[in-house]
This record gives C-alpha cells, sequence and structure tokens, in this order.
C-alpha cells in the first residue's frame, strides 16, 4: 500500500551531484540510516551503503531500494518492520509521491511528477553534454586493434576497433584523461615473413620461376606489393631463386616452419642492408592502409607505438636488467627465463633465447615498462580472445617491474563471424581469402558496422548478420534507433509558422500525464547512469541496449499519441520531450561512432 505525504520543502541530499535521482533518493534513507544508527538500533559497523535501482513494473512505482532488507539481520528485526522505521525517519522532500513497502521488505518510491520531469529540463539546458559528468584527473591508455601490420584489416579486427574506439569515448565523456594508442608490431619473425614473401613475388617479376612458400602470406596486396617492389628497384636486388631456396627443407606441412624460416635467412644474407626495401615497402604500404582504414571507420589513435623503438632504444635490455637485478630471472639451457610463475603464472617464460634474441615477451615486457613511464594511471589493453592465455604472465611482468597489477586492465574480445546469404565466410591473413573490414563497410555502411560490433558484450560469441544489417525495419536495431531521432528531425522541421518555444514546454512538463510520457521522462534520467556504468564497467554494450529501449519508448508513444495538438501549452510540452529524447539519441550514438542521421 502507497503510504503518502513525504512532501515538504527539504532539499534533497546529494544536490550538489547535480539531478541524479537515484543519488538524492539514496541520500534521503542515508539520513534516515543516520538517525536509527543515533538511536541504537542499528550499529554504524553495520551499515551498509544504500542502493537504489529501478522498478521493474511502473506500477510499483519509479524507484526502489532493499535497504531494510540488507540491515534487518544486524538490527534483529523483520526487514518489513526495519522498513516501518526507515520510512517514518525518512526527510521530507518535494521529490517524492510516496513509497510502498513490498514483498519481504522492499520499499518502493514513487517520484513526484514534477521530480520525474527534472531530466529532461537538464537535458535540454547541457544538450551535447547531457549524461557527460564527472570530473577525474586520471590518465588513462587504451590500446586497442594492434593487429600485426601483414596485411589490410579484416572484419574480425573491426569489433576490437569498434570496442575499443567506444571505450576511449566512454572514459573520455567521464572526464577522464584518455590517450588511445596503437602498438604497432613492426619487429620479429612475421615481420620478416611478410617480406620475404613480398621478395618472392618481386623475384616472380625479375622472371625467376619460383614455388611460392606454404607459409608465406599469399594475398593479392603480396602479389602488388611485388610489383611495386620492382617497379622501384629493377632488378637490382635479383638474386637466384635457388639461391633463396639453398639449404631448406622441404615445404611439407611438418616443415614449412622451418622452410620460410631458412628462406628469411638467406634472403638477408643475400640483400644485406638492401633487405630494408622489401621489408620498410611492406610495412608502410601496409601500416598506411590499415591508418587510412581505421580512420575511416572512425578509430583514431593518438599513438602509432613501435616495437622496433623498444630494440634501438634500449628498452628492452633495460627491462632485463630491472628484472634481474629484483631476482626474477635464471639460466636454463643458455635462454634465459624469467621466473613468472612467482607471480601466478603457469609457467616460467624466456626473455632471451640461447642465440642471444630477445623473445616477443621481452618486447612486451619493455612496452609495459614504457606504458608506465609516460605517467598512466591505468592501462588497458583490448586484446582478441586467442590472448586469453597471455593474461597472467602480462599481470606478472608489471608486478615484477614493480607496479600494481591492478592498474592494468585487459579486456577480451571476441572475432566476429561474418555471415553471408547463410554461409560463414572464412578469414584468413596468410591465406588471402578473408573478407577485409573496408568491404564490410562498403557493404553494410560504417554506423551499421560500429553499432553491430558493440551491440552484444565484447567477450561474447557475433555473429554478423549482413542481412539484418542492411534492412530497414525495426529488427535492425541500428536503424530503429536512428529512425526514432529522423522523426524528431521531422517532426521540428515542420513546425513552419508555429514555432517551438521551450520555455513555455519546460513550464508545462506537469501537464503530461500519460504513462508513456512519465516512462520516458524517466528512461532519459537514466542515461548518465548508463553512461557512467558503462565507462566503469568497460562495457560498451550498455549503451546499445538502453538507445534500443529508448527508441522502442518513443516510437511507442509517437505513434500513439498526436504532438502537434492546439493546446500551445500541451504542444510544447511534448516537444521538449521529444526534443531532450533526440539530445539523448544523438549523444548516446556519439559514443559508439554512429550518426544521427536527420532524415532517412
Amino acid at each position: 500500500m502507497l503510504i503518502l505525504g513525504i512532501c515538504g520543502n527539504a532539499t534533497l541530499a546529494r544536490s550538489n551531484r547535480g539531478d541524479n535521482m537515484k543519488d538524492a533518493i539514496a541520500g534521503l534513507f542515508e539520513q534516515a540510516l543516520d538517525q536509527l544508527i543515533t538511536q541504537g538500533i542499528i550499529d554504524a559497523a553495520d551499515r551498509r551503503p544504500v542502493q537504489i535501482e529501478n522498478t521493474r513494473d511502473p506500477a510499483h512505482g519509479d524507484l526502489a531500494t532493499n535497504v531494510a532488507m540488507m540491515h534487518a539481520k544486524a538490527a534483529n528485526l523483520a526487514p518489513r518492520a526495519l522498513a516501518d522505521l526507515l520510512l517514518e525517519h525518512l526527510p521530507r522532500s518535494d521529490s517524492v509521491q510516496a513509497t510502498e513497502i513490498a514483498g519481504p521488505g522492499f520499499i518502493n518510491v514513487r517520484l513526484a511528477k514534477g521530480a520525474a520531469f527534472k531530466p529532461v529540463i537538464r537535458c535540454l539546458e547541457e544538450h551535447n553534454q547531457f549524461g557527460f559528468h564527472q570530473e577525474t584527473d586520471e590518465r588513462v591508455q587504451v590500446e586497442f586493434v594492434s593487429a600485426n601490420p601483414t596485411g589490410p584489416l579484416h572484419v574480425g579486427h573491426g569489433r576490437g576497433a569498434a570496442y575499443g574506439a567506444t571505450l576511449v569515448n566512454l572514459l573520455k565523456a567521464r572526464g577522464h584523461q584518455v590517450g588511445a594508442e596503437y602498438y604497432v608490431n613492426d619487429a620479429g619473425r612475421q615481420m620478416n615473413i611478410l617480406a620475404v614473401s613480398v621478395f618472392i613475388r618481386y623475384l616472380e617479376q625479375t622472371g625467376e620461376s619460383i614455388v611460392f612458400p606454404s607459409a608465406g602470406y599469399q594475398g593479392d596486396y603480396i602479389s602488388s606489393l611485388g610489383v611495386t617492389l620492382f617497379q622501384d628497384a629493377g632488378n637490382s636486388l635479383q638474386v637466384s631463386y635457388d639461391t633463396l631456396i639453398d639449404g631448406a627443407p622441404t615445404d611439407s606441412e611438418e616443415n614449412k616452419d622451418a622452410h620460410i624460416d631458412r628462406l628469411v635467412r638467406n634472403a638477408k644474407g643475400s640483400l644485406g642492408d638492401n633487405w630494408l626495401k622489401p621489408f620498410n615497402l611492406a610495412l608502410t604500404a601496409i601500416l598506411d592502409d590499415i591508418k587510412d582504414d581505421l580512420s575511416e571507420f572512425g578509430a583514431d589513435f593518438d599513438e602509432w607505438f613501435s616495437e622496433k623503438s623498444l630494440v634501438t632504444s634500449g628498452e628492452i635490455d633495460r627491462a632485463i636488467s630491472t628484472l634481474e637485478e629484483r631476482g626474477h630471472l635464471y639460466k636454463r639451457g643458455g635462454a634465459i627465463w624469467f621466473r613468472s610463475t612467482d607471480f601466478g603464472d603457469d609457467k616460467d617464460r624466456v626473455v632471451r633465447r640461447d642465440n642471444g634474441e630477445t623473445t616477443y615477451f621481452a618486447s612486451d615486457i619493455a612496452y609495459i615498462a614504457n606504458k608506465f613511464s609516460r605517467g598512466f594511471d591505468r592501462i588497458i589493453y583490448v586484446w582478441g580472445a586467442d590472448h586469453h592465455g597471455y593474461i597472467a604472465r602480462i599481470k606478472a611482468a608489471a608486478h615484477a617491474l614493480g607496479f600494481d597489477p591492478e592498474r592494468l586492465t585487459i579486456r577480451l574480445v571476441q572475432f566476429a563471424i561474418l555471415y553471408k546469404d547463410g554461409e560463414r565466410l572464412q578469414m584468413s591473413t596468410r591465406s588471402g581469402s578473408f573478407v577485409t573490414l573496408r568491404e564490410l563497410r562498403d557493404y553494410v555502411g560504417r554506423d551499421a558496422c560500429r553499432y553491430f560490433y558493440v551491440m552484444r558484450k565484447a567477450d561474447q560469441h557475433l555473429d554478423f548478420d549482413l542481412s539484418l544489417a542492411t534492412s530497414q525495419s525495426k529488427d535492425n536495431p541500428v536503424y530503429y534507433i536512428q529512425y526514432a531521432h529522423a522523426r524528431i528531425c521531422r517532426v521540428f522541421e515542420g513546425l513552419e509558422g508555429q514555432p517551438f518555444d521551450e520555455k513555455r514546454g519546460l513550464d508545462h512538463l506537469t501537464s503530461l500525464v500519460t504513462q508513456e510520457e512519465l516512462d520516458l521522462a524517466t528512461a532519459i534520467g537514466r542515461f548518465p547512469e548508463i553512461v557512467g556504468k558503462a565507462a566503469d564497467s568497460l562495457e560498451a554494450h550498455l549503451i546499445g541496449y538502453y538507445l534500443q529501449d529508448l527508441a522502442a519508448e518513443f516510437h511507442r508513444w509517437y505513434n500513439g499519441t498526436r504532438l502537434l495538438v492546439d493546446d500551445t501549452d500541451i504542444r510544447d510540452a511534448r516537444l521538449a520531450l521529444a526534443k531532450a529524447v533526440q539530445i539523448v539519441i544523438r549523444n548516446g550514438l556519439d559514443l559508439i561512432g554512429v550518426s544521427a542521421p536527420r532524415s532517412m
């Protein structure tokens, strides 16, 4: 049963935090708890934070709390009895119309109509800043994509790009100072394989009869780079194919890695300093393509960090020395090992091989030290799900170097699986049979790409349905959300000689009485909370879920309500509500890198 009369002129607690109604209502219950602690009914040591949630059914009010149930055992009272005491001591507020004790001891709160529409007022005041709050000095780095520059980005990379770019936007919306970074793997075995693949295609242009290695990169782009190298260098780099394969084992399934490694060794020996010509040509061309691709996708980076710089600057050697000084290294079988099992890893890791070369992991260790040396308070890695096994060793390295591993967060992203005409498309950079991110964008559009990639939790499997992404129906979530925005724009463009008076609309919001209008106002008020939750939990999909719900609420209201009525007070109040929905949709879509079209 609703208990009415909690009204008066008291100011809502925590009002300095803006019009976050949940915080405000929580503040009222905190004050009630203070009173019960003063009276000795609850011990201060047993106090728990007040949690306020939205009710699932508007018939039960707007907000609910389990505060009585959380404290009942410590107070030695039944939850409903403690709920009664809390309501007796709840401060009076103009924003609360009624409260209700429900079920085993939940307390439901029904907001006064004026309070329900406060977020609408805030939204129209703040416009493109609505939902984006909380000043902080925390510096955060987000490293994402970081695909080896061995070929064009494929559809699998797109999900990490969309997720990482959205995280950057969310963290900035919360006030963090954010650095977006791409780690360029421009050193190591895969780059050598890329260079020798291009060189072999170059030899083909010189007239050499070649058999392309099965472990080489085989896409059309490799052939194109071979042609470019021949156009640049002519026959000046030519060596016989027999020289290239001298001493190489037969190119079989068992020996293909040893075969390609021997080709790399022979090419380096034959070319000397000229080895850098195919190497740098391939690296520059592919990296430039990746940069253009990501920029067109709306994923921008503050830093493109070179792995090779860790070698040339001596940072890898310094990181290894630091671990040695701290007693975390040992020698075995001619190699140097990092004792990562001391920090929770399942086995120790080699940092320097018996031939003196450092490992990929040694570069990773130096990169961690470099990141922290730049003053970041928190570091976020976005990796493909196939890197799950790397988490423990990276955390171990950070700990061993003397950094707090809790300042390092790793998020895994499942690769999206693309379906076309009901068939799964295969993706393999090495074989050259893959769908590029650019091709996907050309087919479904950037907006659908960005939205579909983040509409599911990042570590969950995603089937990318091309048919759905290109459909113009309510089943296509991005189309449905954008259509809501365009519908509102069309309403305002059709006002002609009867302009919208925003002040009049805001002054008469309480004239809106339907449940659909109250639901819309409540949904608008949830946006800042959703942004905060998505940013703090690094769960970008929450924005998509929210926008789908908001669009559904709007379409339901719009389809059953005439906005442009003769009563200008009601008309402008409804237009004010619609404008707030428009602003929130635009702000939400902007966070996930999707446009808000004015017409569709």
